[in-house]
Formats: structure tokens, sequence, C-alpha cells
């Protein structure tokens, strides 16, 4: 089960599920370059067709700066284009691969609360939520409503009904303050990971997240 809050995110993998053909006539059309790039952008994804929705999403994905998804509060995508650097979009065996792959998911459009309500006993569970650290979003806005500490005492509240039900969870975070609240009666390590939002080599940093767990 896959499961996200972002409406375009899960109706991409829909369509790459069920209709790949569709994306990849369309994709193949597309060329990379900014004007394309920007046209696409100012596009509203209402009254495009769930493939073109689909493939719009890839592309904007795809050669956007650093592959960042960010929208401003309205819900526009707003990520500048990020030009040959970006690479190519995948092969078409990589998203017949995805396509397979997909084929054995339950894809669910909710928040947290709405995909873990429907795990079992028995399952095992990643959360990546989006940082809520000082009361500000690391990486900008991933949607028009950021992910606030309200958020995140939702969430230990998740975890511990998780563990009630003797579902086994994995929890990634910043190493932050605010994650001594997900940490607090649980497993944990803390890991090194390398960020790449920066827009030179030279600028990107390690940081430290934790991954939180229960036995």
């Amino acid at each position: 089960m896959l499961g996200d809050i972002n409406p375009e995110l899960i109706s991409t993998y829909t369509e790459v599920k069920y209709r790949l053909a569709g994306i990849l006539r369309i994709l193949e059309t597309l060329p990379n370059d900014r004007a394309t790039y920007l046209l696409l952008r100012s596009w509203s994804s209402e009254g495009l067709s769930p493939s073109e929705k689909a493939a719009r999403f890839i592309y904007l994905n795809r050669y956007c700066f650093n592959g960042l998804y960010r929208t401003n509060s309205s819900g526009q995508f707003n990520v500048p284009y990020g030009g040959v650097r970006s690479g190519r979009l995948p092969v078409e065996s990589a998203f017949r691969e995805c396509s397979r792959t997909l084929k054995a998911a339950r894809l669910v459009r909710a928040d947290f609360q709405g995909t873990l309500s429907r795990t079992e006993s028995g399952d095992f569970v990643y959360m990546d939520p989006p940082f809520a650290v000082r009361g500000k979003r690391v990486f900008n806005e991933y949607a028009p409503v950021s992910f606030s500490i309200d958020d995140l005492r939702r969430l230990r509240v998740w975890m511990e009904t998780l563990q009630s039900k003797r579902i086994r969870f994995v929890v990634s975070y910043a190493d932050s303050e605010e994650a001594d609240l997900l940490v607090k009666g649980f497993d944990y390590r803390t890991v090194v990971v390398r960020r790449n939002i920066a827009g030179f080599t030279a600028s990107r940093r390690l940081a430290s997240e934790v991954l939180v767990f229960n036995s």
C-alpha cells in the first residue's frame, strides 16, 4: 500500500499502473527545453486528461531544479527549470518495470492518518513525513498546507496505535529537538544522509536523521 497526500502523485501512479502507453505517447512529443517546461508549469492540471496530467507531472519532476517537488500556497508547482543537468526521462523499460511493480500496490490518496487507519496486524509500515523543524518546513512546501508540530503530535499518537496493534514501523525524521517527541519510548538510530537540494555540488551537505522503530 502506497499512501500520499499529493493527489497528482497518486493519480500518476494510477496511470502508470493501468495506462502507461498513453503517458509514453505524450512524453515522446515533449522536448527538454526551458520554453516547454515553463509552458507546462504554467498550466493547471484541471481540464487535462488523466494521461496528460501524469505526463506533465513526470516531465516537470524530471526537468525541474534538483528534482525538488514544491508548491506555493495555491498548490501551484513553482520550481524553476533545471536545465540539461536534470538528465533524461527514464527509458521505456524502466517505466514498464514501474508499471509491473505498481500492479501489486494498493494506492491511497490520504494523509498519514488515512493511510495508517488501513493497516492491520502483521503489516510493516515506513513513514517519511515532511519535517516540522522550528515551525518551518526544511525544503519549503511539499503541499499547500505545511506539516506542523500538531501533525507531529498526531503522528506520535499513531505510532503508539501501531505499537498496540503489533504493527512494526520505521519513521525517518530530521535529527532535531522536535524528533524527541517521536523517539521517546521507542528504539532509534542516528544516520548521516546527504542533502541534494543545494544548486551546486560543493554546497550540498551531510545531515543527521533519526530512524525511529519498534521491536
